[in-house]
């Protein structure tokens, strides 16, 4: 059925908790109260990806992108779009500064540098509607797959495309499935990693959520250049959304004879099972993750052998992350080549970023290879917040380190981050301005790893165990000259001896800070001081006898009473006197500068 308008609704988890499925079911309720519902079709589709002013409302075929949408303005779009054919000028977005509304979703500033492959149909489609995936190429690689090429052909391709992991490790994906291909074993195992753990990171979460079909297909494509017949997905259960899609979307296709036995008369089978992981971080390894599908807990084991060898239940493994996946099915489309043309020489292709932090628009963004930091976070991020300096951006995660001012013209692609001291990761990207302290980051980091140790190793358990406690003494302002050269051995000695790459990559943010920030953690070992003000046992709040007008506000707000009136005598020129802090009582909770209207109470 053809229709006049089609309304597309993001749905993604940000959406979903800013009242997005009250808006999807609003419109659907004005439509029908208006009598044009058979005029218009209203899609939940997966996450737009500019996450900083959802919920996002799309009307076709005008491309109208309406943005901080409310359930109250859906019978207005209803109203004047769908039934009068006007455009609710209100809800369009514009660029900051700009007084007309971007014509066409290419125009705005977030998405004009994006190429958007993995997240091609995000956005786009329904992703509880296998057809809709099918309409727009789903699964039409994988007839090629099952009747035309073999396995050699598959991974030929894949080779040529230059695809290297998205999970992290940027290790060749076609190697990977031909190492699997060539060992010997009665089974063999594909397994989907959706253990998606890093802080601020939410790049595989979003991909299952608006297009759980790619994964399936992509994971069926790997059983049949491996020779395998099952498959899991291993996905934490914080994701229930994501989760349900992928239920749904395991369920249709085995409707639809493109899972189980014989897929499309093609003689091969292939069936995918969930595993619900617990949340724990270190499970993202891939032996850790097995041990943890397997029923065990999960804990790294040392390699050799590699998964590829003796990986599930002892048999070849190949073990890719949603990204990696999702990308496949365009290889089988469009050829090996169409990926090797985009990217750099080494790096090809696309990245998927969730962008957070400091940053204007923040989201989930997907970028060639090769376009440095400044284009992506000042362009498409739209640059800081609030007009402040930018200070760092860490990527990788807590598994990365702090890139500066200076890294802003940096080509991304594994190696040059690598070799500037950070790393790809499998996408986190966080933004950092002049009010973010980098001791203070490095310390949250490292807790973080800390408290997802396994405690397996000695060098992870005991080394983020000891570099906390040194971060948190350099914080609480009883830091010694000392404590730098400690956090650098002690992190040198995390690299080299670590069991796996939680506690091999867990130094870095401290690593990367302690060479690019050095005088910071110096000002907090000398001078007792943090310039960030985020510190607070090196934080002082004091009043400013000139500025105060002796209101009260402020000792009213205070937890801790600590705020009291300067004897009256000591201002006769003043109709009521100032207060004091007494910084022995003070708790440092700021609460007192957030009360004052006047700005009499400043930080030291």
């Amino acid at each position: 059925m053809a229709y006049n308008h089609y309304v597309l609704v993001c749905s993604g988890t940000a959406c979903e908790s800013n009242k997005g499925i009250e808006i999807f079911e609003k419109l659907n309720s004005e439509a029908e109260r208006l009598g044009v519902s058979g005029e218009v079709q209203i899609i939940k589709t997966g996450c737009f990806g500019f996450c900083e002013r959802g919920p996002i409302v799309k009307v076709l075929p005008e491309d109208s992108f309406y943005v901080d949408v409310t359930p109250e303005d859906a019978p207005e779009i209803i109203a004047e779009h769908i039934l009068k054919g006007r455009e609710v000028s209100r809800l369009l977005y514009k660029e900051e500064g700009h007084q007309k509304a971007a014509n066409v979703i290419e125009d705005i500033g977030f998405y004009r540098k994006q190429m958007r492959v993995a997240l091609r149909n995000c956005g786009f489609i329904n992703p509880e509607n296998i057809d809709e995936y099918i309409a727009r190429d789903g699964y039409h690689g994988l007839e090629k797959v099952l009747f035309e090429w073999t396995p050699e052909k598959i991974i030929e391709e894949v080779r040529i495309s230059g695809m290297r992991g998205r999970g992290g490790a940027g290790f060749p994906t076609w190697l990977k499935w031909d190492l699997t291909r060539k060992a010997k074993g009665e089974t063999k195992y594909v397994i989907c990693n959706a253990d998606e753990g890093d802080p601020g990171a939410f790049m595989d979460r979003s991909l299952i959520e608006g297009d759980p079909h790619s994964v399936i297909e992509g994971m069926i494509t790997i059983g049949k250049a491996i020779g395998s017949h099952i498959g899991y997905v291993y996905i934490r259960a914080e994701y229930p959304l994501a989760i349900d899609r992928l239920k749904i979307a395991l369920a249709q296709a085995q409707e639809y004879g493109l899972l189980g036995k014989d897929i499309l008369g093609s003689g091969f089978d292939f069936d995918i099972e969930i595993r619900l992981g617990a949340g724990a971080f270190v499970c993202g390894e891939e032996t850790a993750l097995i041990k943890s599908v397997e029923g065990n807990r999960g804990m790294p084991v040392p390699k050799p052998p590699f998964p590829a060898n003796k990986g599930l239940w002892g048999m070849p493994t190949v073990i890719n992350n949603v990204e990696t996946l999702v990308n496949i099915p365009v290889i089988t489309t469009k050829g090996g080549q169409y990926l090797a043309d985009i990217g750099t020489e080494h790096s090809k292709g696309t990245k998927v970023f969730a962008i957070t932090g400091k940053i204007v628009n923040s989201g989930l963004v997907e970028v060639p290879m090769g376009i440095t930091l400044r284009e992506l976070v000042f362009e498409i991020g739209g640059g800081i917040r609030g007009g402040k300096k930018f200070k760092g951006v860490q990527t990788g995660g807590p598994s990365g380190g702090i890139l500066t001012e200076e890294s802003l013209d940096l080509h991304i692609d594994f190696e040059t981050l690598t070799e500037n001291g950070s790393m790809m990761g499998s996408g986190g990207l966080i933004v950092m301005d002049e009010d973010d302290c980098v001791v203070d980051v490095s310390r949250f980091y490292m807790e973080f790893c800390a408290e997802e140790s396994c405690g397996k190793c000695s060098p992870c358990r005991i080394g983020t165990t000891q570099t906390l406690k040194i971060l948190e003494k350099i914080c609480d302002g009883k830091g010694e000259e000392a404590d730098l050269q400690n956090l650098e051995d002690i992190g040198h000695a995390m690299v080299k001896a670590s069991l796996c790459m939680l506690g091999a990559t867990a130094p870095n943010p401290v690593i990367s800070t302690l060479h690019k920030f050095n005088d910071e953690y110096r000002e907090h070992i000398i001078e007792k001081k943090c310039r960030a003000g985020k510190c607070k046992n090196l934080l002082s709040f004091v009043v400013d006898p000139v500025k105060c007008i002796g209101c009260s506000i402020c000792a009213k707000k205070c937890p801790a009473n600590c705020i009291i009136a300067e004897p009256a005598s000591k201002y006769p020129n003043k109709k009521k006197p100032p207060y004091i802090i007494d910084q022995a009582a003070c708790v440092k909770c700021g609460e007192c500068v957030a009360a004052c209207k006047f700005a009499a109470i400043l930080k030291a």
